[in-house]
């Protein structure tokens, strides 16, 4: 319980400050935006980095992705314009993978057979992909309605689809996609039309334009049984745009290779690396290793952490030097009130407290002030970006504790300044 002289001090502290408001709320300033700052920069940063790890995490710890890119330079030459570019994963590397490599738990591969779908007028651009049903269990996607793609789908060769969430907002808008069908025009097989069985859960996405899994926007996605795009659709694939032509015949677009344990993740990465070094003749493929990019991340997350914590602290530091600044100004003007205390019998440490109280209120009231402003900024821009907003409340109360320890620190000087002054020449003070 606070004392009747605590109390009476600070009520003595909170009535001068009052009394200089404006002076005050100008003192304040430099305590409310540096709390503010420290709680809204790493709020900010934590929401971006929980974004990030989470969409790192999405591809699965225990999984490496191969992907099947264009070799640099491939279509330089006109005659490479004219033919067929034929690169990226085979069969034959799916089997040495699956048959080979020990550690491999599974390995779901993907094969791209289109990029636009259609239900009635509705057009969308969306990648059609032929997938294993146990890509599924492998990345861990949820569903909003419906099912994913299941094994007995894979041996009928059955015509069904689970679609991404953008493709149902667009397409199905007013209506449950469930049971309804789209239209795909892949080369070789024409338009053939597939039941939407699913529909996939939004997934977390970055970069311009969006890329979420292992640079793929499931978003978008549209994912047939592979057997069926097997059997309904060549593997040469044709993309046409504004004033371009892009023929291709790619085999598997991805494999998503599910290693036993997180212990063998990086030991099977190389050799997945050295056995497809030697197969291949052009670097025709990509590999991603999401725990090898968890640990990255994570460890910059640390490092912007501590760097943005330390450049927000500096506004702190600066908002303690003009309180230290004002209280000293404030023990000149009221040096003979000072007198005339001790006059009274108070002594040294009731001037110390007084003046040290004055200084703590004032932090305390930029502190709160500077929360309530800082959450209030990291929800705005949080929002604005579309990342998710984290307060944590340790950022709440470091950055709250040192606000008032600021108060306390710098008002020490003025406070002990003022104890120190001789009654008589303070009286004397006009």
């Amino acid at each position: 319980m606070f004392s009747g002289m605590t109390l009476e001090t600070i009520r003595l502290a909170v009535k001068n400050i009052h009394l200089h408001k404006l002076r005050s709320f100008l003192t304040t300033l430099g305590i409310i935006f540096g709390v503010g700052a420290v709680i809204c920069m790493l709020s900010i940063t934590e929401g971006a980095s929980q974004a990030e790890l989470a969409l790192i995490r999405l591809l699965g710890t225990q999984n490496i992705i191969l992907r099947s890119v264009k070799p640099q330079g491939s279509e330089e030459s006109s005659a490479a314009r004219s033919r067929m570019l034929e690169y990226g994963l085979t069969r034959k590397d799916l089997e040495l993978i699956s048959g080979t490599i020990p550690e491999v738990q599974r390995v779901a591969a993907l094969r791209e057979v289109a990029f636009e779908v259609v239900h009635g007028a509705k057009r969308f651009p969306a990648t059609v992909v032929g997938a294993d049903p146990v890509f599924f269990d492998v990345i861990h996607v949820d569903l909003t309605s419906g099912t994913h793609l299941q094994a007995i789908h894979q041996e009928r060769r059955a015509k069904v689809c689970v679609i991404g969430a953008d493709v149902a907002s667009v397409l199905f808008a007013f209506e449950d996609p469930i049971g309804r069908t789209i239209s795909v025009d892949s080369v070789g097989s024409g338009v053939i039309p597939y039941e939407v069985i699913g529909v996939m859960a939004p997934v977390l996405t970055a970069g311009t334009p969006a890329k979420g899994l292992a640079s793929r926007d499931l978003n978008s996605d549209v994912f047939i049984p592979l057997s069926t795009a097997d059997a309904r659709s060549s593997v040469e694939t044709i993309r046409r745009g504004s004033g371009t032509f892009e023929a291709s015949r790619i085999e598997f677009s991805d494999f998503y290779v599910e290693v036993s344990s997180l212990d063998h993740v990086l030991s099977v990465a190389k050799m997945l690396e050295q056995a497809l070094n030697f197969r291949h003749t052009q670097p025709d493929y990509a590999i991603q290793v999401p725990l090898e990019r968890l640990r990255i991340a994570e460890s910059e997350k640390r490092r912007r952490r501590i760097t943005l914590g330390c450049i927000a602290g500096i506004s702190l530091l600066v908002g303690g030097i003009g309180i230290m600044n004002i209280m000293l100004a404030g023990v000149t003007e009221r040096t003979r009130e000072i007198g005339v205390r001790r006059a009274l019998g108070a002594r040294r440490r009731h001037i110390t407290v007084q003046f040290l109280m004055e200084a703590v209120v004032l932090t305390t009231v930029g502190g709160v002030i500077g929360v309530v402003a800082g959450c209030l900024g990291a929800w705005g821009i949080t929002q604005y970006v579309g990342w998710p907003t984290v307060i944590q409340l340790w950022t709440v109360g470091i950055s709250f504790g040192l606000a008032v320890a600021v108060g306390v620190f710098f008002g020490i000087y003025p406070a002990a300044s003022a104890a120190r002054l001789d009654p008589i020449e303070a009286l004397r003070h006009e």
